[in-house]
């Protein structure tokens, strides 16, 4: 993926996962040992995805090298459920993008 970036499908796909991140409002986005809301999780994203583009061709590729870690402290992110478990951000976008690929 070095050097590419995504065509328009994979585009879109990745636009729409951190649309349905932004959406959600029953999850907080842990990073660098700090909460966030997913409307703000979502900008951020956006953000790294422009500074990381060189890096994704695939929605995939946007998981592992933008959704993943910190590419500062290299620590991975997280989501924290309502119910109070956690799963890494990588584990929780691939989840999401099956659910938005089932519909």
């Amino acid at each position: 993926a070095a050097g590419a970036e995504p065509n328009a499908a994979e585009s879109a796909r990745i636009d729409q996962l951190i649309a349905a991140v932004g959406k959600r409002t029953d999850i907080r986005f842990v990073r660098n040992g700090k909460e966030y809301g997913c409307e703000q999780a979502a900008e951020f994203l956006r953000g790294k995805l422009k500074w990381r583009l060189d890096k994704v061709a695939t929605v995939k590729d946007f998981i592992d090298h933008v959704g993943t870690r910190s590419t500062t402290s290299g620590d991975v992110y997280h989501i924290k459920l309502a119910d109070g478990r956690t799963l890494t951000s990588a584990e929780f976008l691939r989840q999401e993008l099956q659910r938005l690929e089932k519909h």
